[in-house]
């Protein structure tokens, strides 16, 4: 018996780690915490500063609300007791408390792409979340990092990650998206617009063109937009009701249900682009397709959990003597990627 801390994050991120909890739990005893950081991250969290982030705001609450509503036991940044494995959504801030911990790194969903700030983290090393999610598993501060599919494989090989650290396992939420087919929401045949909150993470957002663009595309069908969890939501109705008046706007609800339904969805930069692609839509979006159909998630029928609890037990009983020596290894590139075997 060991004790496991799950930092969660986003409601997405929350149900994944509760959905890898769920096969550790019988042998184990298993904490939660919403996402946290260290001193001046932690201060600008405290002020309301980060609310745009997974460290306050709506993502923080929602997380709080789901732990408190499936009776999680909730240890508050982790700080109650010592931890034999941590499972983290992220490692864009690595917490003082974790290091030297069993880690394992479990891929979120689709990563933003590279860009002159990813760079910039790389060569100057500055705090890897200026770069968003591109950033994702360039700490080296952990054991394993379970990840979508072969292709994100080799595409977090190509910016550095350590092969012999990857797994490729699947994530939970997207390895069974046939699934989402089977739903109450109301509407059918229409077009979803999903939103992303490029202007509240400092990014540019024409938000006026896209959602002409939306219109023209949805012509005399149903017009439905599906707001991001971060964005500033009376500025995005408004601005929706301003341009497509007759526009449907949901700012909760579950956006791979509204896709199942939909006939044509069109997003900006946003996950739920691959739930739309593994059902066949028609789809417009500001990422490459192509790349995006070679990413796609494994589809396992929904045992990637199952997996990654498998690699949290074989984590478990590894000396943090040989983890931590392994940790300091020079990477090493190799010729080809072994699919890992489950």
């Amino acid at each position: 018996m060991g004790n496991i801390l799950f930092i969660c994050g986003s409601l997405n991120q929350t149900t994944q780690m509760h959905k890898i909890a769920s096969h550790l739990m019988k042998d184990h005893d298993c904490y939660f915490t919403p996402y946290y950081g260290d001193g001046i991250v932690r201060l600008a969290a405290r002020q309301g500063w980060l609310n745009f982030t997974v460290l306050g705001g709506r993502h923080k609450r929602e997380t709080e609300e789901y732990l408190s509503r499936h009776n999680l036991k909730v240890d508050l940044r982790g700080e109650a007791r010592s931890y034999d494995l941590v499972v983290t959504c992220s490692d864009l801030i690595i917490q003082n408390n974790i290091r030297n911990k069993r880690v394992i790194l479990v891929q979120e969903g689709i990563t933003e792409p590279e860009s002159i700030m990813f760079h910039l983290v790389k060569w100057l090393k500055l705090p890897r979340y200026l770069a968003n999610t591109s950033t994702n598993g360039l700490s080296n501060e952990y054991d394993i990092f379970c990840v979508a599919s072969e292709a994100y494989a080799e595409l977090f090989a190509d910016k550095g990650v350590r092969e012999d650290k990857i797994a490729v396992t699947g994530i939970p939420n997207f390895d069974n998206l046939g699934a989402t087919q089977n739903n109450t929401f109301p509407f059918h045949g229409y077009v979803l617009a999903a939103t992303s909150p490029l202007r509240e993470t400092f990014r540019f957002d024409d938000r006026r063109a896209f959602i002409r663009k939306c219109s023209s595309i949805a012509g005399s069908r149903k017009l439905i937009f599906k707001l991001h969890p971060l964005e500033n939501t009376q500025r995005a109705i408004r601005e929706i009701y301003e341009h497509a008046p007759g526009a449907i706007v949901f700012a909760y609800g579950e956006i791979n249900k509204m896709i199942a339904n939909a006939e044509v969805v069109i997003t900006q930069q946003s996950t739920c682009t691959f739930v739309a692609l593994a059902l066949e839509k028609e789809v417009y979006t500001n990422l490459k397709v192509e790349k995006l159909t070679q990413l796609m998630p494994l589809q396992n029928n929904g045992i990637s959990a199952r997996h990654i609890a498998q690699i949290s037990e074989r984590v478990l009983h590894t000396s943090m003597d040989v983890l931590l020596a392994k940790r300091r290894q020079p990477q090493t590139r190799l010729k080809r990627r072994q699919p890992a075997a489950y």
